[in-house]
Parts: structure tokens; C-alpha cells; sequence
């Protein structure tokens, strides 16, 4: 009983999976080959920023060229897992047409959209309903301030539209073509490689650093200098305007004093590694003010896996794992997307003894970024990769039941 119970919620889940697998790639290949592009290009046609239609005219006929051959599309290739059952003869196999008629309510939907019957697209419309974001883009699942990025903000990205898995795989679940990364601690060994990496995957870098220095990258064996701002901790209030006209903010800047443990060591291992980084994000939310800004804004911050793991350096682990804990309890209400980067031992002036090279490190924070991971672990310990998932769920729980 079990066992046919386990197949038939495999088989049901598989076949909706297949066909939103379907759909998805519809739609990647409807913007990369013209012939579709062509009744797919009446979708980005139909709608404002705010998400109101252009015209009642085009909504319909943009149903009919895209969301109707896109859900006969689906509904074709949805007879694959239930022919495959019939003739293998699958226990419950008739489950397997699950998603056929899963496709038929998107068909349905589209032609009564299309016809122009009332109140329809109020319930099969969801994602491109007008109004104020009220949630942040989702991880798993589209809503509406995840789809409003396709569309204004890079169509050749953000291409689901149920599920996020297909962007994930594909590294399309966040764009950074054309948007402005800045990152402090630029001078150091991280920072300058996080901008090198941020800057060949499109983005408009700028530098912040302590050091009154030009920042420059080395492109194909070329120094490229790139806009370097002077600031210094206590200082990040006096920022504000140009966190305006930044995108991302990654808060990367921190020190070690080693072995230290006298009260100025104390005392500055929490000043630079975890309160100037607040004042920081503090500053960059005040920014966030549009449905743009809600979407499209990020803070990413390098916290170490000195929050689960020893640092032997007792009061950088002290003053990081402080940090963690403040932004597991402060994205509960951020009014943007807060990812933690979660870093092993690499090597880097803070760390000599390091063991990953910064260029990797930073290569695979971009890659984890782009598949929209909000909590991007880099490093050889195997135990972060479990410790870190167990310890952040349990103190998110924590403080939503004890915080208001």
C-alpha cells in the first residue's frame, strides 16, 4: 500500500515537473529563436513597469501568440510520461496523464484570457497583476516581483515561470548584465577578484576602500582602473547618495588580529567586522524605495564560516559569527534580497595560511549567486555545508518566534 501510494505521488509530481520543464524551456528558446521570438515578442509588448496592460487589444492577442501555442506545446509533449507507463506497463500508470490535465488548466486559462472573458486573468494571471511588491523575489517559486524582472529588467533571464529550477540550473535566476556592484574591502585579495569576476559577467563595478588608492583590475593582462571611493568606518552614513546608484551592495571589508585578545583588538574586531558592516546595509536599505528598488537591490555579505566553524582566531570568529547572527535576525524584515557568503580558508593578506585561491572563491560566489542561493557556501569543509543549513534554519525559527 505504501509503496503504491509512494509511486503514485512520484508519478504525479514527475509528470507536472516534465511539463513546467517543458514550459520553461519553451520560453528560453522563444528568445533565442526568431520564428517564436516573433509570437513571443507580444508578451513583452503588453505591459507597463507598474504591470498595467498597455491596451486591452494587445493583451488578448498576446495570449493568443504566446500563452496558447506555449500551453499546446506543453500539452504535446505531456503525452510522453503517459505513453512511456501505458506501454512498460507502470503500476497506476494512468497518474502519468497528471499532467496533461495539469496543462490543460494553462490552456484554458490562456483562451479565456485570449476571448476576453471578465475577471479570468485576476485568477490565472497572477504573476502580471498590478500593484506594490509586498514580498521579495521568492527562491523557489515565481511570484510576481520575480517575474517583473523578466521583463524589465533582463528578458534573457528570469525565464520560469512556476518553479525557479530551470533558472537555477541555467544561472538565469539573477542577472548582474548592466547593474552596479560595488565592494568593499576592494583593495584586498577578495575584494579585487570578486570585481574582476563581477565586471566579465556585465556589471559596473566600483571599489570601495580604506586605502587612498586607484583600484584598477588586470583584464587580459591590461590594467583597467574602475571608480575607487575613499571611506572609512564611521563614515557609512555619509554614503548614501551613492548607494543610491548602486544595485548590489556586497559588504566584503573585515580584519583579523590573530592572537590578540586585548581590549583595542576587541574593540576593532567589532567595530570593522561587524558594526560598520551594519551602519553599511542599514545605510543601502534606506535607499530601497520603488518596486524597482525591491527587486532589483541586494546586499551580499561575507561572513565567514566562522559562524558554525572555529576560526583559530578567536575574536574574528567572535565578531563574524556576531555579524552572521544580526543578519539571520535582520533579513527576516529586509526590503531586499540579503545573501550571506559563507567562506572557507582562502588565501588572502587577513589569511596567508589559506588554502582556496581568492579567484575560485569569487567564481564560484558569482556562479551561486546567479543561481539565486542566498546562502552561498565556498569551502573544503564538508561539515559547513550541513552545520550552516541546520544552524541558520533553527535561529531563523528562533527569532521569528521570539522577535516581533
Amino acid at each position: 500500500m505504501v509503496n503504491n501510494l509512494t509511486i503514485a505521488l512520484l508519478l504525479i509530481l514527475t509528470t507536472i515537473l516534465w511539463v513546467e520543464i517543458v514550459r520553461d524551456c519553451y520560453h528560453v528558446l522563444s528568445h533565442y529563436w526568431q520564428p517564436l521570438y516573433r509570437l513571443h515578442g507580444w508578451h513583452h509588448r503588453v505591459f507597463r513597469p507598474d504591470l498595467t496592460p498597455v491596451s486591452e487589444e494587445i493583451y488578448r492577442k498576446a495570449h493568443w501568440y504566446n500563452d496558447v501555442p506555449e500551453a499546446l506545446v506543453m500539452l504535446t509533449l505531456s503525452l510522453i510520461p503517459g505513453v512511456l507507463c501505458y506501454f512498460y506497463h507502470v503500476p497506476s500508470g494512468w497518474l502519468a496523464w497528471s499532467g496533461s490535465i495539469y496543462t490543460l488548466t494553462f490552456l484554458g486559462g490562456a483562451i479565456a484570457r485570449g476571448a476576453g472573458f471578465p475577471y479570468v486573468d485576476e485568477l490565472t494571471d497572477i504573476t502580471h497583476r498590478p500593484g506594490d511588491f509586498t514580498t521579495l523575489p521568492a527562491p523557489w517559486l515565481v511570484n510576481r516581483p520575480y517575474h517583473w524582472r523578466h521583463h524589465f529588467d533582463n528578458q534573457k533571464a528570469y525565464y520560469c515561470g512556476t518553479l525557479t529550477l530551470v533558472d537555477k540550473i541555467m544561472g538565469t535566476a539573477l542577472s548582474l548584465k548592466g547593474k552596479t556592484v560595488a565592494v568593499t574591502g576592494a583593495s584586498g585579495t577578495l575584494g579585487l577578484a570578486l570585481l574582476k569576476e563581477l565586471q566579465l559577467n556585465g556589471a559596473k563595478v566600483v571599489a570601495f576602500t580604506s586605502k587612498n588608492q586607484q583600484i584598477s583590475l588586470d583584464v587580459d593582462h591590461q590594467p583597467l582602473p574602475i571608480k575607487t571611493l575613499t571611506w572609512q568606518v564611521g563614515q557609512e552614513e555619509e554614503l548614501i547618495d551613492e548607494f543610491s546608484k548602486i544595485d548590489i551592495l556586497i559588504i566584503n571589508h573585515g580584519i583579523n588580529v590573530h592572537e590578540r585578545r586585548d581590549q583595542e583588538a576587541i574593540l576593532q574586531s567589532y567595530e570593522v567586522n561587524t558594526f560598520s558592516g551594519w551602519r553599511l546595509m542599514e545605510t543601502f536599505f534606506a535607499t530601497i524605495k520603488t518596486n524597482k528598488d525591491k527587486v532589483c537591490k541586494e546586499v551580499w555579505i561575507n561572513t565567514s564560516e566562522a559562524e558554525v566553524n572555529p576560526a583559530i582566531s578567536p575574536l574574528y570568529e567572535l565578531s563574524k559569527r556576531t555579524w552572521g547572527d544580526l543578519i539571520t535576525l535582520r533579513r527576516l524584515d529586509a526590503p531586499c534580497v540579503v545573501r550571506k557568503l559563507i567562506l572557507g580558508p582562502f588565501k588572502s593578506n587577513l589569511n596567508p595560511l589559506g588554502i582556496m585561491s581568492a579567484d575560485w572563491v569569487a567564481k564560484q560566489i558569482i556562479k551561486g549567486a546567479k543561481s539565486d542561493i542566498r546562502n552561498i557556501i565556498v569551502t573544503i569543509n564538508p561539515i559547513t555545508f550541513i552545520a550552516f543549513p541546520v544552524k541558520e534554519f533553527c535561529q531563523s525559527l528562533y527569532f521569528k518566534l521570539f522577535t516581533k
